[in-house]
């Protein structure tokens, strides 16, 4: 299983962290044991920055490569919701120096990632997705505002890696990113559904 990341997907995202908005996906990865085993989350050693970043994530139903914008439905039948966590502090030190992000976005259980639910159930175009941190909202985004489609996604991506069934796209944040503490708890819905919960140790 690959976990395909798409990063400033959402232009006001990209604005508060100080990035261009970009022409093309921003594409990185997470390697499989990034996928949070459990509800709880605990804070590594090295950093002091944890952020929460709240994802619409597809989940892959058959393999495929060079696969157009007009089918790119065919390859997704679920989506789930996830948090892309991202050691802040550690990530500003490796864009200074140019080099590649995924100690701050690999780690090990830096990938929640809910149950699936069949995309048909959703209007896919508008979707409503929110998280909660200690019953007080601190993200909400709606799909309508991402830069690049779900069906763009995949077509850009399946032109560089091969898709499988079981692949994960984590589509990008909204803006309201924020750093974690110890005992917060976190709660992440689509539309009014619970997706998941997450404790913060």
């Amino acid at each position: 299983m690959k976990i395909i990341c798409i990063g400033r997907n959402y232009a006001e995202h990209a604005i508060e962290l100080g990035n261009e908005v970009p022409t093309e996906p921003v594409i990185f990865m997470k390697p499989d044991s990034a996928v949070l085993k459990g509800n709880d989350f605990y804070i590594p050693e090295f950093s002091q920055d944890i952020h929460y970043e709240l994802e619409v994530v597809l989940k892959i139903c058959k393999v495929g490569k060079y696969i157009s914008e007009e089918n790119a439905p065919q390859y997704y039948d679920e989506i789930g919701l996830g948090i892309d966590f991202t050691a802040r502090d550690l990530q500003s030190k490796l864009k200074e120096k140019g080099l590649p992000w995924e100690l701050s976005k690999g780690f090990d259980g830096s990938a929640v990632v809910s149950e699936f639910q069949q995309k048909d159930n959703f209007d896919l175009k508008n979707l409503n997705f929110s998280l909660e941190k200690n019953k007080e909202k601190v993200q909400t985004g709606n799909t309508s505002l991402m830069i690049f489609s779900p069906e763009k996604i995949i077509a850009f991506v399946s032109k560089y890696f091969t898709l499988k069934k079981g692949d994960l796209i984590f589509t990008g944040t909204p803006k309201g990113v924020g750093k974690v503490a110890e005992d917060d708890f976190l709660e992440g819905f689509i539309e009014d559904e619970k997706m998941f919960d997450v404790r913060i140790q």
